[in-house]
């Protein structure tokens, strides 16, 4: 199946190609950017216009074999001198990014970016500032740019997506961790998950790391002694991945999971994908009930939008450890009423905003494994 690429990767190319019409004067009709997979992006621009002070232009975006809803929506840049035109120097230029029409806008806490803040994830925005910045230096140019980016038609898309309901208002949010969309063939995506494993069992490996997302491996590299690319990436699907290491005869596995997509676990939910349940406030609210907290502070987690925003409420009150230790006991029970007592099977939960929120009780034991089985295969 074919890939495609993010808004985030079509946001950055339009961004490139502007400014570097805006700084040489010269036209460019085709560009391409690096995206953080690692994958080139080579994206052709349409509907160009000028200024005296800006140029303009747009990508449309391909999503490859993905059903996306934005696919085939004009996703612009407009480029143009901050304040007043500056001249070439050989410092470091400012670059500053807002959006523009199509282009939520956040209104509640917990969501990537602090309230008041056009939807444009951190990814994207790196994204941005580096392919407009190697413009910068190609030309000499170290003053200030605004790069504000919009989409056509995006206040009508948002209201197919969830944004509404999660406080982003106005249109769209400009996202992706890789740059790129991989086709979600469901059947594709479980079988190159049920390989992988394989892959991993086949060359020796009898306790494996899963986690659901990028995010997850993201964590994974930067607080445990293991590479992203030792782990499984799971996506939504925890038991089917949990039946195949049953069935492939692996000793256990260890989840490092975003409490996002693991709350849902706690209520026996083993497809995390949101089309297929959601309950993440439900689940939060009721453990903290049974922890001891009052109704009022069950309503304002059932009203949050994010895990986080949810979990932001708890942490006021005195029910935030024994909240936390038994959604970790939830999630631990419906981890091995799947695996049937077959393997070992634990999971550390963390969140974005708070770090680490919990363990289960063989996560420890999981992580002792998988370390000596790491060593004995150096």
């Amino acid at each position: 199946m074919r890939y495609g690429f993010t808004t985030g990767s079509c946001a950055a190319a339009a961004a490139k190609a502007a400014a570097y019409m805006l700084l040489t004067g010269r036209e460019k009709h085709e560009i391409t950017i690096t995206t953080p997979k690692g994958i080139l992006y080579h994206a052709r621009m349409e509907e160009i216009s000028r200024t005296e002070h800006s140029v303009r232009c747009a990508v449309r975006k391909d999503g490859g074999d993905d059903p996306d809803i934005t696919t085939g929506t004009l996703i612009f840049a407009e480029v143009s001198w901050q304040e007043q035109k500056q001249e070439k120097d050989c410092g470091k230029p400012q670059i500053l990014i807002t959006g523009g029409t199509g282009v939520g806008t956040v209104t509640r806490p917990g969501l990537d970016q602090p309230v008041g803040s056009a939807a444009i994830n951190h990814v994207p925005r790196e994204m941005i500032t580096r392919e407009v910045e190697e413009v910068c230096a190609l030309t000499d140019y170290a003053g200030s740019l605004l790069v504000e980016i919009s989409v056509q038609g995006g206040e009508e898309l948002a209201q197919k997506t969830f944004n509404p309901r999660l406080g982003i208002v106005g249109g769209i949010s400009i996202l992706g961790t890789s740059g790129i969309v991989e086709p979600m063939s469901e059947k594709a995506l479980i079988s190159s998950i049920e390989v992988e494993m394989k892959q991993k069992a086949s060359g020796g490996k009898q306790y494996l790391l899963v986690a659901p997302g990028n995010y997850g491996l993201q964590y994974l590299s930067g607080h445990f002694p293991f590479d992203a690319d030792e782990a499984v990436k799971c996506s939504n699907y925890v038991g089917q991945t949990i039946d195949f290491a049953v069935n492939m005869g692996l000793k256990g596995i260890l989840f490092v999971a975003h409490i996002g997509k693991f709350i849902k676990v706690a209520g026996g939910i083993m497809n995390t994908h949101s089309r297929d349940a959601d309950a993440r406030m439900e689940i939060l609210a009721a453990n903290a009930l049974r922890a001891g907290a009052d109704v009022r502070t069950a309503k304002q987690i059932l009203d949050a939008v994010t895990t986080d925003e949810g979990l932001a409420v708890l942490k006021q009150t005195p029910y935030w450890t024994d909240t936390m230790q038994l959604v970790a006991q939830q999630v631990e029970y419906y981890l091995n009423h799947r695996a049937q007592g077959q393997l070992i099977i634990g999971a550390v939960l963390y969140s974005n905003a708070m770090g680490e929120l919990g363990r289960t009780t063989q996560a420890e034991r999981l992580l002792e494994n998988l370390i000596k089985e790491r060593k004995t295969q150096l």
